[in-house]
């Protein structure tokens, strides 16, 4: 074991071997970190943030490793060796866990708490009090913290005085009332608003005689929660302040034990599947510093109750005094029972008899709490329908565990009490076949197992659901598992109920619909028409023609009927959508004004980014039939994208849904009017079936114009995700068509896009002219910005062509017309080619110079493509003058954005460039990893001669570890490669001897 000792819970000091380790106040910060995560890892960004807060360093890293190193010498001088340890991302402290005083601490006071729930409280007073000791003053004393940092320090605060707690409890029950009126006082002063600590010095108080100063006591917190807080105290301390006032010797001896033990829990549910994250996770709320009011909360058929029962069955070891059950049936207003009512029922599960039940409310529930004051019960209230049913049921001790089913998410409790609060969403595939197979039998599912992954999703993970459609199964061997998830994927809800079992889904989630309030009741059904995957409480506000939306979605969440997926957005689980739908049918008299008005808020977001982010494209102007609501983002282009970013997985689904409609012009609109967005940010594999879909919606309008327009879009997105095959035949049929229309700006759009697929393919003898053409056409037409595109993209391909001499002058008149235009965006993709040919001439400080401007530009105006382009860009010029650290740096930056667009190929050429100068510099392990990792993701993009380059780097690292045999295939791979794109001159220098 290593003789290493960590104290934290004051001073941080380390202790070895030779003694006191000599750490300067920060390394003792970073070492103390290190010692609460003892055998984990703690990443580098963690340790810069507790270190520098919000504002770190430029050198932020190099510093936090120099001190590490620091860190490391100081313990060897102490005589301890290879503690801490690197370990990706971030640093582990191998210490035994024990031998830091704060996991000391924590499981001493674990171990009293057992002591206690054994009921042998004088070993618990022994332990909390070797405990104590332990805490030699504030944990991390006299160090500046970041907000991690913080927490910890609060957390361990707060178990020390729970400790703390538990132990003057603990004396006082052991004889020990003397000596808590001697030190409570002292505690109460440093802490004056925590309210056991002044119930437990008025109980020292109260037996020792000294009921007056008790009382004082009671007065002081009750006037000081009024004055600072304008709160009352709490009911535990409300009732013993009543009974010291009564003289009641009760509130010194235990309650009388019950005549029976209640066990009123029901039956575990039949074939009970899934849910193994939740039940681990209430299993940990016994093991916590208190016992918090347990809340399952979800939408109707989820299986709330079955959960509860689950794990009430798997506790029940635990609390022996009884288990009780009560059903408020909470999601019935006019069936609810009243708290009085339920507090009779769970007083006469208690062993009250009828004529000891006292009248009212509030005397039943201190009754209630004086009965479970020191018993272990679990008490499972199911159906709350609101906090107020569930405040007046909650213990007054920790001892007693409640837990509360409800289709609302009473987040009120929060205030006033601890709560875990579990979340029940539907099953996943696996459970949902899982629960099928309980039910059915494992045979008959493996007989028809794609059937059943089929039935499983048409049940959409509703444990209800797939009981019922288990259920109609059972009974009829010999049908097949295929023909009822038919039947269920045509009739829908109706098709989730049995003979003679009332319990349908339909009738599960009419019983939560009923109690909405007629605005929310309205949303769910206007919601429920929305195609998109997630809708925004912005969009509801524009479908029900609302200022605001948020009352009602917040009604809607806390009846679990919407799910809240952050930032403001929302979604439906399947069948929940589906009843909506049902409801808007039936209920909703104009279904044509509803899909005007999705339609009409999504064109309008659209028009409204794209006049920031690119207003030169203008071929469509929307018109909407509706009034506009407010624009849900400020008018910036960053929070504009940002926008559209969240609406993103909608925008295919909306494009379909409004060619279902008949509204295919608004569908091909908002195709065109999204093209700046994914301009910006990438994201192009999606763009491709956005402008399929687009396409299909301008071929039913009839309107060539619009057809061409989708056209050259397809052939753009094509483009974007190398699957150049496919961009020259769309530019080819977009050609055909624009000609056809006269359309002479088009066709030269259109040409230059073609030229560029040639020019991706390698094919540059057919580029070249293609780009004269397009450039004639746009002269001819007055487009000025398509007679800079066509010279930009000539420069570039001149550039690629190893002709940069002859790009400058193509690209420096492109770069006027830019200028001129106030085209910030087409700037910066110009200068990045400039950039390129000064680089090739060997003008590598203007090279520099035009990277930095462009990336500058790219960055603010948050055109990510563009900026990978230039981060590798810039690295492949640093490379040219052999500085390998800011190359690498450059390409590690350019890999990072191009994960983040999901730009695939992007990534594979930064993780090739990576591994070519980890070779370059001789680390042939880190080559090989970043090399090996670009072949796998080029093998998803193909491109012959980016991969030709992967295979020539592979050649050299076997040959540098002087593996000949595995050298050989990598470079005759290449020159293959090198050959089928013409690249002759790559190929002959890669065949040369000795290469």
């Amino acid at each position: 074991m290593t003789d290493l000792d960590i104290r934290v819970l004051g001073v941080v000091e380390a202790v070895g071997p030779h003694g006191t380790v000599a750490l300067t106040s920060t390394r003792r910060v970073i070492l103390g970190v290190l010692a609460l995560r003892a055998g984990a890892v703690v990443p580098y960004t963690e340790l810069v943030d507790v270190l520098w807060g919000e504002s770190p360093p430029r050198t932020a890293f190099k510093t936090l490793h120099s001190h590490v190193a620091r860190i490391r010498q100081a313990l060897a001088a102490s005589g301890v060796d290879s503690v801490v340890t690197t370990r990706d991302p971030g640093y582990v402290l191998e210490l035994p866990r024990e031998r830091v005083d704060a996991h000391r601490f924590e499981l001493t006071v674990r171990h009293a708490r057992a002591d206690l729930d054994r009921g042998d409280t004088g070993a618990a007073v022994q332990t909390l009090r070797a405990a104590a000791q332990l805490w030699r003053g504030e944990p991390f004393a006299g160090t500046d913290l970041g907000e991690w940092g913080h927490h910890e320090v609060d957390r361990l605060r707060e178990l020390y005085l729970s400790a703390t707690e538990d132990r003057w409890a603990a004396e006082i029950a052991t004889g020990g009332a003397a000596a808590a009126v001697l030190e409570l006082p002292r505690l109460v002063a440093a802490e004056p608003l925590r309210e056991r600590l002044t119930g437990l010095l008025m109980l020292a108080l109260h037996h020792c005689g000294r009921h007056a100063d008790a009382l004082t006591v009671f007065e002081r917190l009750r006037a000081r929660l009024a004055d600072e807080l304008g709160a009352d105290t709490g009911p535990e301390l409300s009732e013993l302040h009543t009974a010291i006032l009564r003289r009641d010797v009760s509130v010194a001896t235990p309650p009388a034990p019950a005549t029976h033990t209640p066990a009123q829990i029901p039956a575990r549910v039949g074939h009970f599947t899934g849910r193994d994250a939740e039940l681990s996770g209430l299993d940990d709320v016994l093991t916590g510093d208190e016992l918090p009011i347990v809340v399952i909360s979800g939408p109707a058929g989820m299986g709330k109750t079955a959960l509860a029962v689950q794990w009430a069955a798997r506790i029940t070891a635990r609390f022996p005094d009884g288990h009780l059950f009560l059903d408020l049936r909470g999601h019935d207003p006019e069936h609810a029972v009243p708290a009085e009512q339920a507090l009779a029922r769970l007083l006469r599960g208690l062993d009250v008899p009828e004529d000891r039940i006292p009248a009212g409310e509030c005397a039943r529930s201190a009754l209630y709490r004086t009965l479970l004051h020191a018993r272990r019960c679990v008490v499972l209230v199911d159906n709350a329908g609101t906090v107020d049913d569930v405040l007046p049921l909650v213990p007054g001790s920790d001892t007693s565990v409640l837990v509360v089913t409800s289709r609302r998410s009473l987040t009120g409790l929060v205030a006033r009490h601890a709560v875990h609060h579990v979340v029940l969403d539907a099953l996943d595939a696996a459970s949902s076949v899982a629960l099928l197979g309980k039910v059915l039998g494992e045979k008959r599912v493996a007989r028809e197992p794609k059937a059943t992954a089929r039935l499983a999703r048409v049940c959409a993970g509703m444990p209800l659901a797939l009981r019922i459609a288990a259920a109609r199964l059972v009974g009829l061997p010999s049908r097949s598992v295929a023909e009822l998830a038919d039947e269920l994927s045509a009739a829908r809800l109706d098709g989730f109920a049995v003979e003679g079992d009332a319990r349908t889904v339909r009738a599960v989630l009419a019983g939560a619909y009923r109690p909405l309030s007629p605005d929310a009741a309205r949303m769910l059904r206007l919601l429920g028409t929305s195609p998109t995957p997630t809708v925004s409480g912005h969009l509801g506000a524009a479908l029900a023609d609302a200022p605001t939306a948020v009352p009602v979605l917040g009604e809607l969440t806390g009846a679990h009927l919407l799910i809240d997926a952050g930032d403001g957005r929302y979604r439906f689980h399947d069948l929940i959508r589906e009843f909506a739908r049902d409801r808007a049918d039936a209920e909703e008299p104009e279904p044509a004004a509803i899909a005007g008005r999705l339609l009409d808020w999504y064109l309008f977001i659209a028009d409204e980014a794209n006049r920031l982010v690119n207003p030169d494209r203008d071929a469509v102007k929307p018109t909407f039939r509706f009034p506009l609501p407010a624009l849900p983002f400020a008018a910036g282009r960053h929070e504009a994208t940002a926008f559209l970013e969240s609406e993103r997985d909608g925008f295919l689904p909306v494009v379909q849904y409004a060619r279902e409609q008949g509204m295919p012009t608004e569908a091909w609109h908002l195709v065109y009017l999204l093209t700046s967005f994914y301009e910006v940010s990438g994201r192009w594999t999606e763009r491709v079936e956005l402008c399929r879909a687009g396409l299909a919606a301008a071929r039913d309008t009839g309107d060539l114009s619009a057809e061409a327009e989708m056209l050259r879009a397809l052939g753009v997105a094509y483009y974007m995700t190398r699957r150049l095959a496919e961009a020259v035949d769309t530019n080819l049929t977009a050609l055909r068509v624009v000609r056809e229309v006269g359309d002479l700006a088009g066709e030269g759009h259109v040409l230059n896009n073609l030229a560029n697929a040639y020019a991706e393919l390698r094919r540059f003898d057919e580029a070249v002219p293609v780009f004269r053409e397009a450039g004639e056409c746009a002269t001819a037409a007055g487009n000025r910005i398509g007679v800079a595109l066509s010279q930009r993209n000539l420069g570039h391909a001149l550039v690629r062509m190893g002709r940069a001499a002859e790009s400058l002058a193509p690209l420096t008149a492109a770069l006027a017309i830019f200028d001129d235009l106030g085209n910030a965006r087409l700037r910066a993709g110009t200068l990045d080619t400039l950039g390129e040919a000064h680089r090739d001439l060997g003008r590598h400080t203007e090279a520099l110079r035009d990277f930095a401007e462009a990336l500058a530009i790219s960055r603010e105006i948050g055109d990510r493509w563009l900026e990978w382009e230039l981060l590798r860009d810039r690295g492949l010029t640093h490379l040219a003058v052999g500085d390998l650290a800011a190359a690498l740096d450059h390409f590690g930056q350019s890999l990072t954005v191009t994960r983040a667009v999901h730009d695939r190929n992007g990534e594979a050429i930064a993780l090739a460039l990576i591994g070519h100068v980890h070779l370059l510099a001789g680390r042939t392990a880190e080559a090989a990893e970043r090399l090996e990792q670009a072949l796998s993701v080029r093998a998803q993009v193909p491109d012959g001669y980016e991969e030709a380059h992967i295979h020539r780097d592979l050649a050299a690292l076997a040959a540098a570890r002087g593996d000949d045999a595995a050298a050989g295939p990598h470079r005759d791979r290449a020159v293959r490669l090198y050959l089928r794109v013409n690249a002759t001159a790559e190929a002959e220098a890669l065949s040369e001897p000795g290469s």
